[in-house]
């Protein structure tokens, strides 16, 4: 019996899942609403294969795989989502996912995505198969700029103002924060996107990430 752990905070989503999958005679499904009763089924009971929802109130699919990973789980982890996968890919397979599935997906989709994953294999759709070589192209890019960032250093303090911009502090909120006018705090972005090569506030954010200025969890 092939037993799988389904994550979604969706219920009526969850148990309609649920009906398609167990009409496998090899498969069986145990739901959970939420992140955290998934780490406590994970950490009291054994699953073959496991679909999590990608965006979910408290800790999103990402880190939920991070964290199944981190407890020294090896079984397949499917992201089971409606949304667009492309703009998280990388950030996936990094984590550890196993593989895709989309829910708009045919049941027939559904049940070969998970039988692939049993047997180490990754069903993608042709459009995001057609992506990656234009990620290829971006990763490429990203190690020039990486190389060039070795060039800049960034202070304590920039990295502070950073970490503000990327919580999306305004400067009146930033000169409250460090007891400084805003004028102050003006100049000082000024010379940062000048280090940075950037010109504006979400270029900046964006290429301190890509550089490891900051980490990728600020929002």
């Amino acid at each position: 019996m092939i037993r799988i752990l389904l994550v979604d905070d969706h219920p009526s989503v969850g148990e309609g899942t649920k009906v398609i999958i167990e009409r496998e005679a090899d498969m069986e499904v145990t739901i959970v609403e939420s992140p955290i009763e998934a780490i406590e089924r994970v950490e009291n009971a054994e699953f073959e294969c496991m679909l999590f929802d990608l965006k979910m109130p408290g800790m999103n699919g990402i880190e939920l795989v991070k964290k199944v990973r981190s407890m020294g789980v090896h079984v397949p982890i499917l992201i089971y989502t409606g949304h667009d996968i492309g703009p998280y890919f990388n950030t996936l397979v990094k984590a550890g996912a196993s593989g895709f599935i989309n829910k708009t997906e045919r049941k027939e989709e559904l049940i070969r995505s998970i039988r692939s994953a049993m047997n180490g294999k990754v069903l993608l759709p042709i459009s995001l198969f057609k992506e990656l070589r234009r990620m290829e192209v971006q990763v490429e890019e990203a190690k020039e700029e990486e190389e060039a960032s070795e060039e800049i250093s960034i202070t304590q303090k920039e990295q502070e103002l950073l970490k503000r911009l990327a919580e999306g502090k305004s400067n009146k909120e930033i000169a409250s924060m460090y007891y400084k006018s805003q004028r102050t705090i003006e100049y000082n972005l000024t010379d940062l996107f000048k280090k940075l090569k950037v010109k504006s506030r979400a270029e900046a954010v964006l290429k301190s990430k890509q550089w490891g200025i900051i980490g990728e969890e600020i929002e």
